[in-house]
């Protein structure tokens, strides 16, 4: 066996001894990797479906996007892992945490929105990245307004599915 695994390091039609990771788009010099995972289709399909690079929409729609599903996700270990999961008000203060938690990350976006950020850079899985997105202040500023209003209504919106939830089945079963 061990001469076997000898005899095929020096072999090119021996499936071990192929490259998987090369340097970005073929150049050493861009400091990136093209790896297997970033560089597979599903990897950049997901990616660039995501409202962050997603051609063709405002910086204020992708703000309420990724407000949404923030504000919906960030409730939950709030209400049901926080020091009042036993009581009946964890709901209650898992939306107000996570309004609190929002309303903090949307001032740390406008801090960064003053700060002159560089535009996006192509990469190996966004080649082309949207250039209208978040080319200016105004646009960054767009987006963490637009963060805000969709990570509260996110965060009522998981806060009243989860109050109501004996309702809601009752509905569907």
């Amino acid at each position: 066996m061990a001469q076997a695994v000898d005899a095929s390091k020096n072999l090119p039609s021996d499936p071990r001894n192929r490259e998987v990771v090369f340097p970005a788009f073929r150049d050493p010099q861009k400091g990136n990797l093209e790896t297997p995972i970033n560089a597979s289709p599903l990897s950049k399909w997901f990616i660039n479906n995501l409202p962050a690079y997603r051609p063709g929409i405002t910086p204020a729609r992708r703000g309420l996007e990724v407000g949404m599903a923030h504000g919906y996700w960030i409730f939950g270990p709030f209400a049901k892992l926080g020091p009042l999961r036993d009581t009946d008000n964890a709901n209650l203060a898992g939306l107000l945490a996570a309004i609190g938690l929002v309303v903090v990350l949307t001032a740390g976006l406008s801090l960064y929105a003053s700060s002159n950020p560089p535009k996006a850079l192509p990469s190996v899985t966004v080649p082309n990245p949207p250039v209208d997105a978040f080319n200016s202040k105004e646009s960054w500023n767009n987006f963490a307004s637009s963060f805000l209003i969709g990570g509260i209504g996110g965060a009522v919106v998981a806060y009243f599915l989860t109050s109501n939830l004996g309702v809601i089945q009752g509905l569907f079963g």
